[in-house]
């Protein structure tokens, strides 16, 4: 690969930010966003690098479990640093820079089952939202365990440690559910563009992925009617935030790694 050097510094970068912002959390160093968001901006310039050499390699988009997982987090990097900008979300950058350097380590590494695609201008809508909607809602899913921890320990009164280092509770649960609406918006957009542009969302090879994304969109639309009509909020909407990521996670990930790994090696 001739842009590991890129694939060791991006690792190094989003391992730097992540460790520094898991310490901050634990306020075990200051806290130090400047050097975080530049740490993870130099990650996703040595990531980027990382996938255009792949690209380049390989002629056309591969959407092969570590490629998918590699330019998902790719993505993911590149949101929350933007939105750390205008809201206080570079908490989660401490569990999902280091998921980015986890992806770079198996796109390096383990390079099985590399399908590549010829899209559809229609396909690629598809493809391209869900990617969105799935990034969007990783980012959630950290957030919805920080909102959890967060709500426990001042159960407890436990006012130090992680609880001094985020934002007041009502921050956190206002920016989990804006993460969850935007989110709620492109999965349909997904669901809807599928609907239109694929031959058969219940082919075999699809209809595990048709179901689960299914189920998510139910989960989270039933967890926005619940905000807005009984006031859910704290630990129940961070459980069905993360049952409904669960559900995407299974989704995108889980055939591709049965048929690309499992079955591979049969």
């Amino acid at each position: 690969m001739q842009a590991f050097p890129f694939a060791v510094l991006a690792m190094a970068f989003y391992l730097g930010a992540g460790s520094w912002q898991g310490l901050t959390l634990l306020r075990r160093v200051p806290p130090r966003p400047g050097l975080v968001r530049g740490l993870g901006l130099m990650a996703v310039v040595c990531h980027t690098v990382v996938i255009a050499s792949a690209l380049r390699d390989l002629g056309e988009l591969s959407l092969g479990v570590s490629a998918s997982a590699s330019l998902i987090s790719w993505l993911v990097a590149i949101l929350l640093l933007v939105a750390s900008l205008a809201k206080p979300v570079l908490s989660a950058a401490a569990g999902l820079f280091p998921v980015a350097a986890l992806s770079i380590l198996l796109a390096t590494e383990v390079p099985v089952g590399s399908h590549p695609a010829g899209l559809t201008p229609g396909i690629m809508v598809h493809v391209l939202t869900s990617i969105l909607a799935f990034s969007l809602f990783a980012i959630a899913a950290v957030q919805a365990m920080l909102l959890a921890r967060q709500n426990q320990a001042l159960r407890r009164h436990h006012t130090r440690g992680l609880v001094q280092s985020l934002p007041p509770l009502t921050t956190m649960e206002r920016l989990l559910f804006e993460l969850i609406w935007v989110g709620m918006l492109l999965l349909t957009a997904s669901i809807v563009s599928g609907m239109l542009f694929l031959d058969d969302m219940f082919a075999q090879h699809l209809v595990h992925k048709t179901v689960l994304s299914f189920a998510a969109w139910v989960i989270f639309a039933t967890l926005l009617a619940g905000r807005h009509f009984f006031g859910w909020r704290g630990i129940k909407a961070a459980r069905w935030t993360l049952g409904g990521c669960t559900l995407l996670l299974l989704a995108y990930f889980g055939s591709k790694f049965a048929i690309e790994v499992v079955f591979h090696d049969v």
